[in-house]
């Protein structure tokens, strides 16, 4: 009588560990909230992002406050002419008016020359003014007393020639040289005289005339610059547009 042999092994039941792990062998079936982690990671990446936004917008704000204090400090806000000590608003001619010089210089924040200091800027310009048709001339000495010494702007005699200086290389007005004066310029005004009834300011500059306002009206190199006040017939003819420097100026 022959016997079957056994098989080798167990055989596996239905219930083991492969009907339980369905697919490739040796892989693992993902796991719940596999997604978590990657959008968790991108949500903080994104809050980073927007708190350096913040960081770096408030920083601009901090820097451009500083900038504008530090401007402010360095180039103080020009005085209102009606401010000015000493200023005249009578009718002309004006005197050279150096009496309250030092005064005006620390109200429009232009501190006089130093000695010590190199000059970094020295241009001319020419001014003539005219009043009602009269030609009114400029006094010797403007901006420069002994006790102050010389203001960056300043005229030597009364060729009309305005001397500019500055140890630094910057800009200056019209405006400022009437303040340096002592004498009311203002879009209408010159001294005593107010316009009104035909009369007005005239502003002309290289014999073109010159519609902005006068006291902004920026001073450059060899200028010739006309400044009449009246009616439009009491205008000087021809308005001068140019003028014979001495050599060196």
């Amino acid at each position: 009588m022959s016997r079957t042999r056994p098989a080798k092994g167990r055989a596996r039941s239905a219930t083991g560990p492969a009907a339980r792990r369905p697919g490739k062998p040796g892989t693992r079936p993902p796991a719940r909230g596999g997604h978590r982690p990657a959008a968790t990671a991108r949500r903080r990446a994104a809050q980073r992002r927007r708190r350096l936004g913040i960081t770096v917008a408030l920083a601009v704000v901090l820097v451009a406050g500083l900038a504008a204090v530090a401007a402010t400090r360095s180039h103080p806000s020009p005085a209102r002419p009606a401010a000015l000590p000493g200023l005249q608003t009578g009718p002309a001619p004006w005197s050279a008016n150096t009496a309250d010089l030092a005064a005006r210089l620390r109200a429009i924040g232009v501190p006089p020359l130093s000695p010590s200091e190199g000059t970094a800027v020295h241009i001319h310009q020419h001014l003539d003014l005219d009043v009602d048709g009269h030609p009114v001339p400029l006094p010797a000495l403007i901006g420069i007393d002994p006790a102050v010494g010389f203001a960056p702007l300043h005229v030597h005699d009364t060729s009309g020639v305005i001397h500019v200086e500055s140890p630094t290389v910057r800009s200056y007005t019209l405006g400022q040289f009437f303040a340096v004066w002592g004498v009311r310029f203002t879009r209408g005004d010159l001294g005593g005289y107010h316009a009104g009834g035909g009369r007005q300011l005239r502003v002309y500059v290289n014999g073109v005339i010159d519609r902005g306002d006068p006291t902004a009206l920026v001073l450059a190199p060899h200028q010739e610059i006309v400044v009449a006040f009246g009616t439009a017939a009491q205008l000087p003819a021809p308005i001068p547009s140019s003028y014979r420097f001495p050599p060196g100026e």
